[in-house]
């Protein structure tokens, strides 16, 4: 009895595999007026041009920006650019959707009307006038809310200039308490970091002293979200006025410290403190000396070891340019993992990575001092320049490599070259 019922289920399992399989040997065929013409596959959101023939909206929109005046179906030239909503083929296509679902094909959702011109015009006009009166923060909700809602939106409400117009807002609220408006600039500042790169007019906003100096509070602050978001805006401000701001190295050393989960903001700091330590500011000396003195140098020795390419090549520039103050390259000659750990990353990141490294050891490689030299042909620096030299580089980097070369020349015979492509350096620990 148990056999046979066994028997029957194993049966009865067979039957219901083979239907299914033999379902998915069906080949679903999609009507050609359900599919765009200029892709070629199912439209999710059909929409008419002027001359009456019907595109997938994503399709007929990349034809349009790419500066196409014509149909692609007719040829004719377009008078208006408008896309009107083809509901009624959309309805059928969602019918057909549902017929066919036992073959796997899903359902099209029904498509939101994407936004206009007109409406983000007329909210950032509102948002002018209720940063007056303090009050923004449900208007700011409504930008925020369209640019989630597709890619489209995001580039509507950019080329309507809300980036200026965010950046007003955020200046003006921060010139009050901060503590008093920090809800609206938390949602200004996560709404400004998909509008970038600013206008000038925006750029001009965010560096004047309220904007950086909330920007800076945000970044000391302990809403992860909000710190992401003041590091992003940093590397986009006018970094004279920057460098004038109070507590904006300390900000910048505890985001490197305690960094947040992606490489994103760990990136965006080191472009903001490359361009501090970079710039014809008055007081760069005393800022590449405090970031010195605060441990810059090690953190950023520890991202050069365990950073993407992107971070490496931030903080080798960086370390390049602290190397030009003297103090910065005293910390940095005396650190034992600076020196094999720059020879490590030559040509092995990329030749941007390889020009710093070679500017780092052209400025810390001393004739004076003899055994800096010794160390540097031990970890096979010398065989690493001349493959520089002959897989090519950039004029800059060729004559530093050159000058090195001949420093380093005459002091071969004193030392016994190890490869320093076999340098471990996974066991390194933090030294905070």
């Amino acid at each position: 009895m148990v056999l046979s019922w066994t028997r029957r289920n194993v049966f009865r399992r067979a039957k219901k595999e083979k239907e299914q399989s033999q379902l998915l040997e069906v080949e679903v065929v999609i009507p050609n007026h359900f599919r765009c013409p200029v892709s070629l596959e199912l439209m999710t959101d059909p929409v008419t041009l002027s001359t009456g023939i019907t595109y997938d909206r994503v399709s007929i929109e990349k034809w349009i920006e790419g500066e196409n005046r014509t149909c692609p179906v007719t040829n004719q030239v377009l008078t208006t650019f408008d896309l009107i909503p083809n509901h009624a083929i959309r309805m059928m296509i969602q019918d057909w959707c549902v017929q066919n679902s036992s073959y796997g094909i899903e359902r099209i959702p029904t498509p939101r009307i994407p936004i206009s011109s007109y409406e983000v015009s007329d909210t950032c006009t509102r948002i002018l006038s209720a940063c007056q009166r303090g009050r923004c923060q449900e208007l700011v909700g409504k930008i925020k809310v369209w640019g989630r809602e597709s890619e489209r939106n995001k580039r509507c409400i950019v080329g309507a200039g809300a980036g200026a117009v965010l950046a007003y807002a955020f200046d003006c609220f921060s010139s009050n308490s901060i503590d008093k408006h920090v809800v609206v600039l938390e949602e200004v500042l996560e709404v400004m970091t998909w509008m970038i790169p600013f206008g000038e007019e925006g750029v001009s906003k965010l560096s004047s002293r309220a904007s950086l100096n909330s920007l800076v509070w945000f970044l000391e602050g302990k809403d992860l979200a909000s710190r992401q978001s003041a590091a992003l805006l940093l590397k986009e401000v006018c970094v004279q006025e920057l460098a004038k701001v109070g507590n904006v190295v300390e900000a910048l050393v505890k985001m490197l410290r305690e960094p947040i989960g992606s490489s994103t903001p760990t990136k965006a700091c080191l472009a903001t403190i490359f361009n501090l330590v970079s710039s014809a500011a008055a007081n760069r000396e005393g800022i590449v000396q405090r970031f010195v003195e605060l441990g810059l140098v090690s953190l950023l020795l520890e991202a050069i070891v365990d950073g993407e390419k992107g971070v490496c090549e931030k903080a080798l520039g960086v370390l390049d340019c602290i190397c030009d103050c003297q103090k910065g390259k005293e910390v940095v000659e005396s650190n034992a993992l600076a020196l094999p750990l720059v020879v490590k990353k030559l040509l092995r990141v990329s030749p941007l990575a390889s020009s710093f490294a070679v500017s780092i050891l052209r400025k810390i490689c001393d004739k004076r001092e003899e055994g800096v030299l010794v160390e540097a042909l031990q970890v096979g620096v010398f065989q690493k320049l001349l493959v520089m030299l002959q897989v090519g580089c950039d004029e800059s980097t060729k004559e530093n490599a050159t000058r090195l070369l001949k420093l380093l020349n005459g002091y071969r015979n004193k030392a016994e070259c190890t490869d320093s492509s076999s340098l471990d350096f996974k066991h390194l620990k933090k030294p905070f």
